[in-house]
């Protein structure tokens, strides 16, 4: 479901944040770096995406996508760019609240695997009722319907502009008169 939703929108970065997610606890290690590092991507610079105009009650923010990034890079042992991947993760975090970065620091130092984040259990993607609605098709130009031409001679089929008009040309023939 996830492949199908990058698919379809490629720079949702929530879409390549919760698959990495799940490819973490496939043990698809390199894939899961690979979505996380599309999701830091396309947050284009961002602190982070609020995805409630969309309906998901969720805020990405950059700092959990580094994170969850370092998160990966502890799976494939790779330590000292889990290390620096964090440290970038503590710019992009607010001011004061980085106890949590501290404490990941550490285990990556100790070379303990961090968890990585998601989208909390139980939220999904709920469009707001009139974006459903919007959903189905609707037919603007209504049934097609076949349309003879009055002029008896007139043997044209198909589409054209209109046409120069011919002396005699709508008369009517002898044989329609009868």
């Amino acid at each position: 479901a996830f492949d199908q939703t990058v698919t379809k929108d490629n720079s949702l970065a929530v879409g390549f944040f919760q698959r990495g997610f799940v490819r973490l606890q496939l043990e698809m290690y390199e894939e899961a770096l690979c979505d996380y590092r599309m999701a830091f991507t396309h947050l284009r610079n961002n602190p982070f995406i609020d995805y409630k105009q969309l309906g998901l009650r969720h805020i990405l923010n950059a700092w959990e996508v580094l994170y969850s990034t370092a998160a990966a890079q502890c799976r494939l042992r790779q330590w000292q760019e889990a290390r620096v991947t964090l440290e970038k993760a503590v710019v992009w975090r607010p001011e004061g609240r980085t106890a949590i970065l501290d404490l990941a620091l550490e285990q990556v130092q100790e070379h303990l695997f961090l968890e990585a984040m998601q989208v909390p259990l139980g939220e999904f993607f709920r469009p707001r009722k009139k974006e459903v609605e919007e959903l189905d098709s609707k037919d603007f130009l209504g049934k097609p319907k076949v349309i003879s031409s009055i002029i008896p001679n007139d043997e044209y089929i198909g589409f054209e502009p209109l046409r120069p008009q011919k002396q005699g040309f709508y008369e009517p023939s002898a044989d329609a008169l009868r």
